[in-house]
Formats: C-alpha cells, structure tokens, sequence
C-alpha cells in the first residue's frame, strides 16, 4: 500500500484539523484492527442510522455506550465467572472489545437497546437550520420603485 504523507496539508490550511485527522486514520494500514465483535451500519432514512453489534454473552451491565470528540466507543467488558464451568467448546466469545466509530458533524446519538444478543445504537443528523439549503423566490418586480422627482422649473 502507498504511503501518503498529509504535513503539506496540515501546513497549508487552517480549521480543516478533523478532515486530515479522518484521512490519516483511514490511510494508515490498520493492521491490528480486528473484526470482533462483528456489526452492521444500515441507512434507516435519509438522515437516520444505526449500527448493530453482535454482543452474545455481553449483559447490559458488561456494555459501555459513550460519545467522546465526534466518536463513538463501544466498549465491553466481562465480569470475571465466579463459579469455574467445564467447556467442551467455547465458541461465544465474550473477550473485552472496544470499538471506535467516527461520527460526522451533526450527527448524535438519539438511543441505544439490547435485545437478543444484539445492540442497537441509533444515529440521527440534525443540521442546523442555518445549514440547511432555501429556496430564493424570484421577483419579477424590482423590490424598491425608483422615486421620480420632478424638478421644478
């Protein structure tokens, strides 16, 4: 994979900091990323998201939602067992994770649920209003009339 070294950018431009910080991140060979626990991103509407993990094994004590500098950590961690089991296959891994989302400007957190093995977290975009496109209506009249003074001769 190339490297692409982004310091001209960060030298040349000023309050563009998050965007060369988000192609940073995405450029690096993230190697060490693993795939646990799996998850979904679905488009729910327009400005409506949400991000599934599959957490099996995980209670709702064991799970951390929280919204920290435009990302989003996921994080779990499970209670040592207090009573020793005899495993004939562990196949549910219920291994400490932490997963880090990076959410865009405008976009929050509107809830989070646990149901079946599965975590919902739901996003919605708010723009501001001040953001959000408008439609000019178009006179056909000038606005202000001229005003004719007629001199007096």
């Amino acid at each position: 994979m190339r490297a692409f070294d982004l310091s001209p950018l960060y030298r040349a431009s000023v309050g563009f900091d998050q965007i060369a910080d988000l192609m940073d991140r995405a450029l690096t060979n993230d190697s060490g990323q693993n795939s646990y626990p799996p998850y979904n991103i679905e488009k729910m509407a327009d400005d409506s998201y949400r991000i599934s993990l599959a957490v099996a094994g995980f209670s709702d004590a064991d799970l951390s939602v929280e919204v920290r500098n435009n990302a989003l950590i996921i994080a779990a961690k499970k209670a040592p067992e207090t009573d020793a089991k005899t495993y004939l296959h562990r196949g549910i891994a219920t291994r400490a994770f932490e997963r880090r989302f990076q959410l865009a400007d405008h976009v929050r957190v509107s809830g989070a649920s646990h149901v079946d093995g599965m975590l919902h977290i739901d996003l919605v975009r708010e723009v501001p209003e001040a953001l959000k496109p408008r439609q000019i209506e178009i006179q056909t009249e000038p606005q202000v009339k001229p005003q004719v003074i007629d001199a007096a001769e």
